[in-house]
């Protein structure tokens, strides 16, 4: 076993209570690059070098998160999660794996339950991220429970009161709201943690799709839009969302190749690979409970209405209505990218292109809420009033009218982003560190 190497504790922890980290790897060089990226961020780091060294590990110390290669003798990363899951559930379990590993990925996600799989390669900024995301997830899962016990405990209290003592029963009814009230402020915060998750993972995939940043956020608010449209309540619009930012996320185990060509110029062995990324989508997402709506959606969003689609040929009303609308959005601005048909069609077209295969590839009634819609946001964006800052002009409280990309690509904040004073700093530290101003735009009226 690996010793523990004890760091200064920079995250906001007490210097006694750092979080512990458990790295697993079979190769020193890889244990060797985690401890060194890790250190500087005051964890507490411990490395064992196959499976069962890492379980040993979680019987005699308290493990916050384990992240596991996939491939190792003996016992693989599936099976060593996989007994984690069922010893230790509360400890956050992370896969690190290959492309080419994607069918023991699939494996590792149904049985060890992980929270996320990192590709290697990985990137510096992506592993860490993804680690405090997680710990702080675990944080207020755990501070959940303990409110849930403290609820419990209060309304068997209150049960035992004598119904002639009204200032203690008014007492503890108060104490009892107040907690009702930072068990909903932590739900939230769960959300808002998950959703922006979400947004993140999706900005990844664009990357290896090595397509236009922001294209896929564009796909999920023409969808947004049409179910609002269309009268879908809350929590569907929501899962919709979800499934149209995460709608390639089955292309990450495509070659570069592929990924650049057209469908419609795919030889039959191109075609019969590429026509199963909507069920690899649905598996790579099978453990995430909440998103399994999305996850459903993701699997039959090419479908087509006369059933000429895949990848089950499903037709008509055996078509969930959401995946509909993702079909119709999606395909709007891939045939602008050139992934459907040889030619990049702009908007016009793309739109003329969908309204032409009306009743055969597309809803009739999606296709009528489209052109609705489009219409409305293309007049909307016409009276967009939007002025460009400096990072020192910006103020808390503006809104982004544009996406705040860097290098041509990437994507560091969306168009509709309301500005705080942190994230107005972490801008002007941003341009000091790469030596770069960026453009800035925002709503004149500083309203989203």
């Amino acid at each position: 076993m690996d010793k523990v190497i004890n760091t200064e504790a920079q995250t906001g922890q007490k210097k006694s209570h750092p979080p512990t980290l458990l790295f697993v790897d079979d190769e020193t060089n890889i244990l060797s690059s985690l401890k060194r990226l890790f250190r500087p961020h005051g964890y507490h780091i411990l490395t064992a070098e196959s499976g069962a060294e890492g379980l040993k590990f979680m019987e005699h110390y308290s493990i916050d998160l384990v992240i596991s290669d996939m491939r190792m003798p003996e016992m693989d990363g599936a099976a060593f999660l996989e007994e984690v899951a069922k010893r230790w559930p509360m400890t956050v379990r992370i896969l690190l794996t290959g492309y080419s590993d994607i069918t023991s990925t699939i494996d590792a996600v149904n049985k060890g339950q992980i929270y996320r799989y990192i590709s290697k390669p990985w990137e510096d900024n992506d592993i860490l991220l993804t680690v405090q995301r997680a710990l702080e997830q675990q944080r207020l899962e755990k501070e959940r429970r303990r409110l849930e016990v403290v609820i419990r405990k209060q309304n068997k209290q209150l049960k035992t009161l004598n119904a002639g003592l009204e200032d203690k029963v008014a007492a503890r009814t108060g104490e009892l709201q107040q907690t009702v009230s930072f068990l909903e402020l932590a739900h939230e915060s769960l959300n808002d943690s998950y959703r922006s998750t979400v947004e993140v993972f999706s900005n990844i995939i664009e990357m290896r799709e090595h397509q236009t940043s922001g294209r896929t956020r564009k796909i999920a608010e023409l969808a947004e839009h049409m179910a609002i449209e269309m009268g879908m309540d809350e929590a569907d619009t929501q899962q919709l969302r979800f499934a149209a930012l995460l709608r390639n996320v089955g292309k990450i185990s495509l070659s570069d190749t592929l990924l650049k060509k057209s469908f419609n110029t795919m030889n039959d062995s191109e075609h019969k690979t590429y026509t199963q990324h909507p069920i690899v989508g649905e598996g790579i997402l099978m453990a995430l409970e909440p998103l399994q709506d999305a996850a459903r959606l993701i699997h039959h969003q090419h479908e087509h209405i006369d059933g000429s689609g895949y990848p089950e040929k499903r037709k008509g009303d055996s078509i969930p209505v959401a995946a509909l609308i993702l079909k119709v959005a999606g395909d709007y601005y891939d045939l602008q990218q050139g992934l459907l048909v040889t030619e990049f069609l702009n908007s016009s077209d793309a739109r003329d292109y969908i309204i032409r295969h009306r009743g055969s590839f597309y809803d009739p009634k999606s296709v009528d809420i489209f052109r609705k819609v489009i219409s409305r946001l293309a007049e909307r964006s016409e009276h967009v009033a939007e002025r460009r800052l400096k990072s020192n002009g910006l103020a808390s409280g503006m809104v982004l009218s544009r996406d705040l990309i860097i290098q041509d690509d990437i994507l560091l904040l969306s168009q509709g982003h309301c500005l705080t004073e942190g994230i107005i700093e972490r801008i002007y530290n941003l341009e000091e560190a790469i030596d770069y101003e960026l453009e800035i735009y925002v709503l004149a009226d500083k309203e989203k």
